[in-house]
C-alpha cells in the first residue's frame, strides 16, 4: 500500500469557517466537563486541539459527533445552525470522526465496512445489494485519496493497523465530510505509516476538508496544525497560530506549570548493578535468537518497527508465549515461566499496550484493580498492599473522587497510572513497558517517566517498547534494536533517529 503525496498548492491562508461551537457546555452527574466553550474550524485548515486527559477533549468531539447532547450552546456548519441528537444526523450535516478505537467489523470487507448500512441497491432501497457499484465507488474514494495496494474486496481482518486508519478515513469521507475529527491518529502506528497518514490530511485539506486534529504527540501538532486550540480543566486557555508558540509554552499552558525538562536526567546516585534479565537465544513462532541483557538500575529501550517482534518479545518473556528453545535468567538463575502468572510469580510485571482490553478491569473500582494481581498471585501480602495502596496512588498524581471509582470513568492518563500502581504492589524486580505512555497527556508522561526513574533508584530494571522514538532515546540507557523478530544491534543512549531508523530498517546494513 502506498499514499502519493500531493503536489498542487495549499490551500488559501484563511479559509471559509467550516463549523463554529459557541458557548459549549456539558455536565456529567454535576460535574462541568466543558465550560462555556468556543471554537471555530476553518476550511482547509488542520487545527490542533490539545490538552491534559481530563481537558474536555473527548467530550467536545463527541458532542460534535453527535454521541452526547451539549447542555448549552450552538453548532454552526456551513453557515446553518445544526442539533445533533445522533451520529447519523452528525454525518448527514458533514462533520465525520475518526476515534481512536476503531469502528470496523472485521469478518467483511473494506466497501461494506464503509457503505455499511447504506449499501447502494440495484432496484431502490428493497433490491439486493449493488456489490459491483460499491466496490467501484470504494475504489474511487480510495484513489481520491491517494492510496493505492488497497482493494475493496479484501478483508479489514488482514489489514495493519495503519490500512484500518485509511478504512476509517475513507469511511468519513463518504459522507461528504466537509470537516473531520481525529482522535489520536498515530497513536497505533510507527513512523513510516505516520507519513502515511500525513499525505492523505494533505490531500483532504487541498479539497477544502476542515480537520480537528487532538494528538498528545507535540511534534505532529506543530508539523500539522496550522492553529492551536489548549483546553484545561473542561476550559478555554488559549486558541493561537502555530507559529505564535514554542513546544515549551505549549506545554506550560497544557499543564499549567513549566516542564523544565521533559525526560527527567538519570539521577546521579543510580548505579547500574548486575544483571537481572538475561536471555540466550530465546526464541518461538514470534521471535529468532533473541540474547540480550537488563542490569538492575537500568532502562533499556526496545526499538523497531511495527511488526518487527518487540511486543512478542515481551510477551514470551512474561510467559504469554512459550518459550522453544534458548533460555531467560533471572539474577543469574535460569526461570520457566510457562504462564503470565508464573511470570508474576518470579516478580515479572508486564505493562501492556492495550491498558483498556488487558491491563484493566474497566467496570471495577480502582482498589480493585490494584489489588487484583497482588490478590490473585500473593493473597498474603494483600493485606499490606490495601494499606499501601493509597500512598502509591498518591505518589503517582492519581486523581479520583474515591478509591470506589470505577476505572471507567477515569483519563487515559490517570487510568495508565492504576495499571502501574498494580504492579508496583508485587515489588517487581523486573518491568516490561510496552507503549507506557500512549494515549496520555504530557503532563501524565512526565510522571511515568519519573517513575521509571524512580523504579531504577530501587534497583529495578526496565525493559520498555516504545515506537515513540524521541521517548527511547530521552529514556533509554541503552537502546536495542529489532528487526523481523531477531535483534539488529545495539546503540548507545542519545543515539539519533536517523540511526535508530536506519538499524530498524536495514539500511545501515545496505550502507555497509
Amino acid at each position: 500500500m502506498t499514499v502519493t503525496t500531493p503536489t498542487s498548492t495549499p490551500p488559501s491562508e484563511h479559509g471559509d469557517p467550516a463549523l463554529v461551537a459557541s458557548g459549549m457546555t456539558k455536565s456529567f452527574f454535576g460535574n462541568t466537563v466543558l465550560a462555556d466553550l468556543d471554537l471555530t474550524l476553518r476550511a482547509g485548515e488542520v487545527h490542533g486541539l490539545v490538552g491534559e486527559n481530563g481537558a474536555g477533549k473527548s467530550t467536545l468531539m463527541k458532542m460534535l459527533a453527535g454521541v452526547h447532547t451539549p447542555d448549552s450552546g450552538t453548532i454552526v456548519v456551513g453557515g446553518e445552525q445544526v442539533s445533533f441528537g445522533h451520529p447519523v444526523q452528525a454525518q448527514r450535516a458533514g462533520v465525520a470522526t475518526v476515534f481512536q478505537e476503531f469502528n470496523l467489523l472485521l469478518e467483511r470487507t473494506i466497501a461494506e465496512n464503509i457503505w455499511l448500512g447504506r449499501e447502494p441497491r440495484r432496484f431502490g432501497r428493497v433490491g439486493p445489494v449493488d456489490t459491483a457499484r460499491m466496490r467501484r465507488d470504494t475504489d474511487e474514494l480510495l484513489a481520491g485519496l491517494g492510496v493505492s495496494g488497497l482493494k475493496a474486496s479484501t478483508l479489514v481482518r488482514s489489514l495493519s493497523v495503519a490500512e484500518q486508519q485509511i478504512v476509517e478515513i475513507a469511511k468519513a469521507v463518504s459522507f461528504d465530510a466537509t470537516v473531520i475529527q481525529m482522535d489520536e491518529p498515530t497513536a497505533a502506528l510507527a513512523d513510516h505509516e505516520v507519513e502515511l497518514l500525513y499525505g492523505i490530511i494533505e490531500r483532504l485539506t487541498e479539497r477544502g476538508v476542515a480537520i480537528l486534529y487532538v494528538s498528545h504527540r507535540l511534534k505532529e501538532v506543530f508539523h500539522l496544525c496550522r492553529t492551536i486550540t489548549v483546553l484545561k480543566d473542561g476550559r478555554h486557555v488559549a486558541t493561537r497560530p502555530v507559529e505564535e508558540l514554542t513546544e515549551a509554552e505549549l506545554v506550560r499552558l497544557m499543564v499549567g506549570r513549566p516542564l523544565t525538562t521533559y525526560f527527567p536526567e538519570k539521577p546521579v546516585d543510580v548505579e547500574v548493578g548486575e544483571v537481572r534479565l538475561a536471555l540466550d537465544g530465546v526464541g518461538n513462532g514470534y521471535v529468532d535468537g533473541v540474547s540480550l541483557e537488563v542490569r538492575a538500575g537500568e532502562i533499556v529501550g526496545l526499538a523497531g518497527l511495527q511488526g518487527s517482534g518487540r511486543t512478542e518479545l515481551l510477551e514470551t518473556v512474561f510467559g504469554v508465549h512459550a518459550v522453544a528453545r534458548g533460555t531467560v535468567s533471572l539474577d543469574g538463575r535460569p526461570i520457566s515461566v510457562r504462564s503470565p502468572r508464573q511470570g508474576v510469580r518470579a516478580r515479572l510485571a508486564f505493562i501492556t499496550e492495550d491498558r483498556k482490553a488487558k491491563g484493566l478491569a474497566l467496570n471495577q473500582s480502582i482498589l480493585d484493580n490494584t489489588l487484583g494481581v497482588v490478590r490473585s498471585v500473593f493473597p498474603r501480602r494483600t493485606a499490606q498492599a490495601r494499606r499501601d495502596m493509597p500512598g502509591v496512588l498518591s505518589n503517582l498524581d492519581v486523581a479520583a473522587a474515591s478509591l470506589g471509582q470505577e476505572v471507567q470513568f477515569l483519563s487515559g492518563g490517570n487510568q495508565q497510572k492504576v495499571v502501574l500502581a498494580r504492579w508496583l504492589s508485587i515489588d517487581p524486580l523486573v518491568v516490561l513497558m510496552d507503549e507506557p505512555t500512549r494515549g496520555i497527556d504530557v503532563g501524565a508522561k512526565h510522571r511515568v517517566y519519573e517513575l521509571m526513574r524512580e523504579l531504577t533508584r530501587q534497583g529495578v530494571a526496565v525493559l520498555m517498547v516504545s515506537s515513540e522514538l524521541p521517548e527511547v532515546i530521552g529514556m533509554s540507557d541503552r537502546i536495542l534494536v529489532m528487526r523481523d523478530g531477531r535483534l539488529a544491534g545495539e546503540l548507545p543512549a542519545g543515539s539519533s533517529e536517523e540511526s535508530v531508523l536506519a538499524m530498524a530498517t536495514g539500511a545501515a546494513e545496505d550502507a555497509a
